[in-house]
């Protein structure tokens, strides 16, 4: 892990080391959030050095990244190329639209869908259940599903019935209550606001050098992406009073905003694609900071 270098720093290096402890981290996912959060945003491509040296200040060893590299390599998600010694990986086109469509969910504006059946149709009903269930859908039947009405990440063949729901929150909370598995989603919202609150203050993120506030903001997204991906995120009015996801939100929102100048700034010094040089800031570094912008403490 990197050095403590002033007294943010190293507060912050306890609070590292506690999440490292509370949530251990894999190789292959972390470098899918270190290509989520800095690489996609500044065309998608990066010096493997850059991956080594960032998963070393979290523990991960050079031989675990090289293999997670090649993992998602021949899971098509990272292609390689050379460039005089040095190998530089870029995002395939499909994970490219998968990182985006992320990138959404994460930065964008809560998603205030309304309600959705969807009678399943054909044979491949199991793989049909799946995808819906990864789209924040709960199973009725075996080939019925209700779920948020938002658009699914793949086509699913049947039909879909789109829902009024009345004005009662009393019995909506109810249902949701009995088809979802909120208490668990709760309980994930609730460890992720221990594990960073103590550097909501604004004085703590300003005051850190620009490596670490890179490494919290990479474990800030790596958890917050953890949480808040497997979330089914429901219309606010079908969850529990004092629902944790909205504190969540906003600490993230306000902690990842006062985090970038100085980890953007890291990213701009020490990151490297074949042409040269990662962007301090793109068009799409920019919109994410704007969309968040409405929701920082």
């Amino acid at each position: 892990m990197t050095a403590a270098t002033n007294h943010s720093d190293k507060r912050a290096s306890d609070v590292i080391e506690r999440i490292l402890a509370e949530s251990p981290l894999k190789a292959a996912s972390f470098i899918v959030t270190i290509y989520g959060d800095v690489v996609e945003p500044r065309g998608g491509i990066a010096w493997i050095g850059n991956l080594i040296e960032t998963c070393a200040c979290v523990g991960i060893s050079e031989t675990l990244v090289r293999t997670a590299v090649s993992r998602l390599v021949a899971a098509g998600q990272l292609l390689g190329e050379r460039e005089g010694r040095r190998s530089y990986y870029r995002l395939s086109s499909s994970a490219g639209s998968e990182f985006s469509a992320a990138a959404r969910v994460l930065f964008g504006a809560a998603d205030e869908s309304g309600w959705q059946f969807v009678h399943v149709m054909g044979e491949a009903v199991e793989e049909a259940m799946q995808t819906l269930k990864r789209a924040g859908h709960a199973r009725l039947s075996s080939r019925l599903a209700v779920g948020p009405d938002r658009t699914l990440p793949v086509a699913i063949p049947g039909l879909k019935f789109r829902a009024d729901v009345p004005v009662d929150r009393e019995a909506l909370q109810s249902f949701a209550a009995e088809y979802w598995d909120l208490a668990t989603h709760a309980g994930a919202y609730e460890l992720f606001l221990e594990q960073f609150r103590s550097l909501s203050d604004p004085s703590e993120a300003s005051g850190l050098s620009p490596s670490t506030a890179l490494i919290i903001r990479l474990l800030l997204v790596h958890r917050f992406r953890s949480v808040h991906l497997h979330d089914p995120r429901l219309p606010w009015a079908a969850l529990p009073d004092n629902w944790p996801g909205i504190a969540a939100r906003k600490l993230f929102s306000g902690l990842y905003r006062r985090l970038s100048w100085a980890a953007d700034a890291h990213v701009a010094e020490t990151f490297l694609a074949a042409a040269g040089p990662l962007a301090v800031s793109t068009p799409a570094t920019d919109l994410r900071l704007q969309m968040l912008g409405g929701e920082a403490s």
